[in-house]
């Protein structure tokens, strides 16, 4: 079954707009280069009903075993790191 892994960011104060560019930037590209990524989808939130969470990001992998390969990869863990210094994220993971 795939699993859906989504993934809320709340930026912190004082993150400029061409810092959280970057973090997008770097976020799009896990597409293609992580095995086991059907797709991704990113954006930000425009409405009222995210509790102050600013962006959504969306990956879509091949199963359970692609999730847990996922989080080690060494480009993940670059990005994941460089995004938590700047944002507050929430992740929910779940297969269908």
């Amino acid at each position: 079954m795939a699993v859906n892994h989504t993934v809320w960011m709340k930026f912190r104060d004082g993150v400029d707009d061409a810092r959280i560019a970057a973090h997008l930037q770097a976020l799009r590209l896990i597409e293609g280069r992580i095995p086991g990524v059907q797709s991704l989808t990113l954006g930000r939130n425009f409405t009222d009903r995210a509790n102050g969470f600013t962006h959504g990001l969306c990956v879509i992998l091949d199963d359970k075993a692609a999730l847990a390969a996922y989080g080690p990869h060494p480009y993940h863990v670059e990005v994941a790191t460089a995004l938590r210094r700047d944002a507050e994220l929430l992740v929910l993971d779940y297969e269908y």
